[in-house]
């Protein structure tokens, strides 16, 4: 008696399975033409919706849709899946948009490991994504010396200004003040708040007849007096005219 209750159960069992099964097969085509962002699956129970994303997930990721794929594997923490795609566009040399996937996912381990090997491939502003992402402060310091030592001056800026370290910003400044590059120099003393260097680039420029640069820094800088000396001593259309920059 018992065994036959069991056996009647197994096979409702399997008959319910069925009918789940065929209710999703009817269902994710439903979900992979629609778009995982403009579906409803509110009516489902959780076990029902992950297994559902799952499912178009792996579907979406079979056809190389990886950007839905990767938001429905979002949407049930299948994080496993998130990284395999990951490795695919490292594969694919597409380092920026495997970062990105990492940096959803959260994997610290992942995040340096792809940082290194974005670095060492001179993809320097993935690099730069991934170690921020990671929290590796010090690697990001180490890389900034890096862009230093190799004129790397976009870099350098970026990455000291996230690190919030005023004193390599200005560093970078006067190297690129006696360089005569004049962008970076000012680039660099403004996130670096320093007024009084961003001020003498500014005269650099009034003494080289650039009047609408020198007035932009002046201006940058708070530098009154010479805001007013500019403005009370030339004619507007003379420092409105295009920043040669």
């Amino acid at each position: 008696m018992v065994e036959h209750i069991k056996k009647s159960i197994s096979k409702i069992m399997d008959e319910v399975q069925k009918v789940d099964d065929a209710e999703f097969s009817k269902i994710v085509p439903a979900l992979l033409k629609k778009g995982i962002d403009n579906i409803d699956l509110s009516m489902f129970g959780d076990e029902a919706k992950i297994d559902l994303l799952n499912r178009a997930g792996d579907e979406l990721y079979k056809r190389g849709n990886y950007a839905e794929a990767i938001k429905a594997y979002l949407q049930t923490q299948n994080y496993a899946k998130m990284v395999k795609i990951s490795d695919d566009y490292q594969n694919m040399g597409m380092f920026s948009k495997a970062v990105d996937v990492l940096v959803l996912v959260g994997n610290k381990e992942r995040l340096i490991e792809i940082g290194n090997k974005c670095l060492s491939d001179s993809q320097v502003s993935d690099a730069i994504k991934a170690f921020k992402a990671a929290g590796e402060y010090q690697r990001l310091a180490q890389v900034g010396e890096l862009c230093m030592e190799k004129d790397k001056i976009d870099f350098a800026i970026e990455i000291f200004n996230l690190l919030n370290n005023r004193d390599k910003l200005i560093t970078i400044g006067d190297k690129c003040l006696k360089a005569g590059q004049y962008l970076y120099a000012s680039r660099s003393y403004e996130l670096a708040g320093d007024r009084e260097r961003l001020s003498k680039v500014g005269d650099i420029f009034l003494k080289s007849g650039l009047l609408a640069n020198a007035l932009q820094l002046y201006e940058v800088a708070n530098n009154k007096t010479m805001v007013q000396f500019i403005k009370q001593n030339f004619n507007e259309k003379d420092y409105s005219t295009k920043i040669y920059i």
